[in-house]
């Protein structure tokens, strides 16, 4: 879905598909990155949209929750990406914002066995890996 969240996805979210909406998430498709709300804000007013912050804010937090957007915490705030709509987890370089998306079969079995040890039924999990990416380790 991260490259074709369109109007239907939006109205199947709950949504509107509004100029702003719309706006926003072309500014993230095909984004490797995740970026603030100030960052994009930034790049959008760069780009001659005439947008608001408050707006853009308001924007990336109701297509989180709707879950369209995954968020991420970074120094204090919260950064956003358009992932896929398959069961993922992320590896996250501190360095550059790069999220890499982690297949759900690589976390799953580690996490069917640590439950499983401790006699734990698993309800649900999200797994978000920081560190470096080998870019910036090289760099």
């Amino acid at each position: 879905m991260a490259e074709t969240v369109t109007s239907d996805a939006l109205r199947d979210a709950g949504l509107r598909a509004t100029r702003q909406r719309t706006t926003v998430l072309d500014a993230l498709r095909g984004r490797a990155e995740a970026i603030t709300a100030q960052d994009l804000h930034g790049e959008l007013r760069a780009a001659g949209e005439p947008v608001g912050l408050t707006t853009v804010y308001r924007t990336l937090s109701s297509l989180a929750d709707a879950g369209l957007l995954d968020a991420f915490p970074r120094d204090g705030e919260q950064a956003f990406r358009l992932c896929s709509d398959d069961h993922h987890h992320h590896l996250i370089c501190e360095a550059c914002n790069r999220v890499d998306e982690i297949t759900a079969e690589e976390v799953e079995r580690w996490v069917d066995s640590v439950a499983s040890r401790r006699g734990f039924r698993v309800t649900g999990h999200r797994a978000d890996v920081f560190g470096v990416c080998s870019d910036c380790g090289r760099a």
